[in-house]
C-alpha cells in the first residue's frame, strides 16, 4: 500500500516497511523515474520517494529557491516530518549531488549513501549550464528538456521508455529549471568528499554521456571505501534502463551494510 504526503512543497510516497531508503531524482526528472525498484525493495523497506520542488507532481511556488542548498533542506524536512533516522539515501544526478550535500550536513542521518549518475563537480556538455540556458532561449524549456533526455538513454534504451521520460520532464516550470541548473553547475564537493565516512555505491552506466563515467569514478575515489559499479548497456538511467542489473547491485549493497 502507498501512502502519499504533502511536505513542504513536495509530493511524498512511502510505500512498503522495514529500514528506510530514500529516493531523490534529478533535474527536470521525478520519483516516478524509480518506478522500477518499488515492487523489489519495498517488501523488506519502506521506500520514501519524493518529487523535488518544481518537478513532477510537487508545487512550483515563485517566493523560494531551486538550489541544490535549498533542496537539501528540503530533504531535511522529509526526514524530520517522517522521522527517518539509520536511512540509505539514493541520489541520482542532480539528485546526487543534492545527497552529498545532505550527508555532509546530516551524517547521523544515514547508514548509506548511492550515488547514481553523480558527480563532484562537473558535467557534460549536454548539461553545462551555458548550453542547458542557451538551449531554453532557443527551444522553450520543454523541448530543451526532452533533448537532454534524448540523449541521456543507451542504445537499447526502448522507445517507451524514452518516451515516458519525455513526459515527465516536460512538467517542470523554467523559471525552476532555470535556478537549478545554475546551482547545479556551481556545486563542487570536491574537497569534501573525503569526510563522506559512511557505506557509499557509486553507480554509473558505462555509456553515460550526461554524467561521463570519469566523474562517477572520481567521485567513487574521493569517498573513503566507497564502491563503484558500472551498468553495461545503460546511460544516466541504469535504474530504468537496466532494472534487473541495477537492482541486484543496489540487494547486494543493502545486505551488506544491513549485516
Amino acid at each position: 500500500m502507498t501512502e502519499t504526503q504533502q511536505i513542504g512543497d513536495m509530493r511524498v510516497r512511502i510505500t512498503g516497511q522495514g529500514p528506510d531508503v530514500v529516493f531523490c531524482h534529478g533535474f527536470t526528472t521525478t520519483g516516478d523515474f524509480w518506478r522500477e525498484q518499488i515492487a523489489d525493495f519495498s517488501c523488506d523497506h519502506r521506500l520514501i520517494v519524493l518529487d523535488l520542488p518544481g518537478h513532477g507532481r510537487s508545487a512550483s511556488p515563485r517566493t523560494r529557491r531551486y538550489t541544490i542548498d535549498a533542496f537539501a533542506d528540503d530533504l531535511a524536512l522529509v526526514f524530520q516530518t517522517l522521522k527517518v533516522r539509520d536511512a540509505v539515501l539514493i541520489g541520482l544526478s542532480m539528485g546526487g549531488t543534492i545527497a552529498q550535500r545532505f550527508a555532509l550536513e546530516h551524517r547521523a542521518r544515514l547508514r548509506g549513501l548511492v550515488l547514481v549518475g553523480a558527480t563532484p563537480h562537473g558535467l557534460g556538455p549536454d548539461v553545462a549550464v551555458a548550453n542547458v540556458l542557451a538551449a531554453i532561449d532557443r527551444l522553450g524549456v520543454v523541448a530543451a528538456s526532452q533533448a537532454v533526455i534524448e540523449r541521456s538513454f543507451g542504445s537499447a534504451a526502448a522507445a517507451s521508455l524514452v518516451e515516458f521520460a519525455r513526459h515527465e520532464v516536460s512538467q517542470t516550470p523554467e523559471f525552476v529549471a532555470r535556478e537549478a541548473i545554475v546551482s547545479l553547475n556551481e556545486a563542487d564537493s570536491r574537497s569534501q568528499l573525503a569526510k563522506l565516512d559512511l557505506p557509499t555505491l557509486v553507480v554509473c552506466g558505462d555509456e553515460d554521456a550526461i554524467t561521463p563515467p570519469t566523474e562517477s569514478r572520481a567521485l567513487a575515489a574521493g569517498i573513503p571505501g566507497a564502491e563503484l559499479q558500472m551498468i553495461a548497456a545503460a546511460a544516466h538511467f541504469p535504474m530504468l534502463e537496466q532494472p534487473a542489473r541495477f537492482n541486484s547491485v543496489l540487494r547486494g549493497f543493502l545486505t551488506r551494510i544491513g549485516r
